[in-house]
């Protein structure tokens, strides 16, 4: 007789022990995640499967999954996708993996667009990377114009698949901050620029450090570098009536509102 595949709650548990030995945080939230990916399911759906037996070619995936997460890859990039305010972002290691808190600036800026008359308004994506800020809100404000823009041709490609899997048609431009834009002017602005100092990025855990790309974590020896330029040149770009946000650094409350006031904001 051959031998008895085990189920999914048995390599459920044996995921969870592997993971768990090897450091990994929240070990059997994690062994869930790799699992139901590779099974192409929703990670709760594995309890309403647990007794079916894995083939070898599932637990083989599995396998995989695990050696990676065991080697500090992130689960998302091993996924190749998360889910993030409403709509599903593929991501590669050409884009930083999209945030909870990211997901919080894209619900504060939904707050103002809702009693906004959108019809004909424009809204700048910079530094999009994903494109997950830009597309989320082209997909709950369809009459909203969206233009995603970074200076990785990388992550624009990476965004571009992104629109096209939302379905929703929104324009990109490839360029350094306001260099694309010129002599033009939008009503909405959101950037989540690179705001990790070049100190502040030795300290960063493994799975950030050596995983995701630099480019789109360091800002420069201070990490207020993409602020200070944008805060001198926004004023150019953004309508007498606009509004704009942007996500900074936990500590940097003070010296980014410093920076915009000196530029007479």
């Amino acid at each position: 007789m051959g031998a008895v595949s085990k189920t999914i709650f048995e390599i459920l548990v044996l995921s969870e022990k592997v993971l768990k030995e090897s450091g990994i945080g929240r070990p059997r939230r994690e062994a869930e995640e790799l699992i139901a990916d590779v099974l192409g399911k929703r990670r709760l759906d594995l309890y309403l499967a647990y007794d079916r037996p894995l083939d070898e070619g599932e637990l083989e995936g599995i396998r995989k999954a695990l050696r990676r997460r065991k080697e500090g890859e992130p689960t998302p990039y091993i996924a190749g996708k998360v889910e993030f305010a409403g709509v599903e972002i593929t991501i590669s290691k050409a884009v930083l993996i999209p945030r909870p808190e990211t997901e919080i600036l894209v619900e504060e800026i939904a707050k103002t667009l809702e009693n906004r008359l959108l019809e004909g308004k424009v809204l700048w994506d910079m530094c999009t990377g994903s494109g997950c800020i830009g597309i989320a809100l082209k997909k709950r404000f369809p009459e909203l114009r969206v233009v995603l823009s970074d200076c990785s041709a990388e992550a624009l490609e990476v965004a571009q698949a992104n629109a096209k899997l939302n379905g929703v048609e929104v324009a990109f431009r490839y360029g350094d901050l306001f260099v694309p834009f010129k002599g033009e002017q939008c009503d909405f602005f959101v950037a989540n620029p690179p705001y990790v100092s070049e100190e502040e990025y030795l300290g960063l855990s493994p799975e950030v450090r050596d995983f995701e790309p630099k480019t789109a974590l360091v800002g420069g020896a201070t990490g207020v570098e993409f602020y200070e330029r944008i805060a001198a040149s926004l004023e150019d770009y953004l309508s007498p009536r606009g509004c704009g946000w942007m996500e900074i650094g936990g500590k940097q409350g003070e010296r980014v509102s410093a920076i915009f006031k000196k530029a007479g904001w």
